[in-house]
């Protein structure tokens, strides 16, 4: 789990989760790629089950902006 500023980060499916509700990812293959990258351990392990990257695509696709929508 990595660090941040001497404390310890959210676990790697509490920020699936926050990266999924950010609107920053708009896929699980998105959220992880990021977890990689920020250098999170075990990515697929943690989410490859079919609820929960049900409910990350659920969270991704409500944090997107509606399209056509005035911006």
């Amino acid at each position: 789990m990595p660090y941040i500023g001497g404390m310890t980060a959210p676990t790697t499916l509490e920020r699936a989760f926050d990266l999924a509700r950010s609107g920053t990812c708009r896929s699980v293959s998105d959220i992880r790629r990021q977890l990689k990258a920020e250098r999170y351990d075990q990515v697929e392990a943690h989410l490859s089950g079919p609820a929960i990257s049900r409910q990350l695509r659920e969270l991704c696709a409500q944090a997107q902006p509606p399209e056509g929508g005035a911006a």
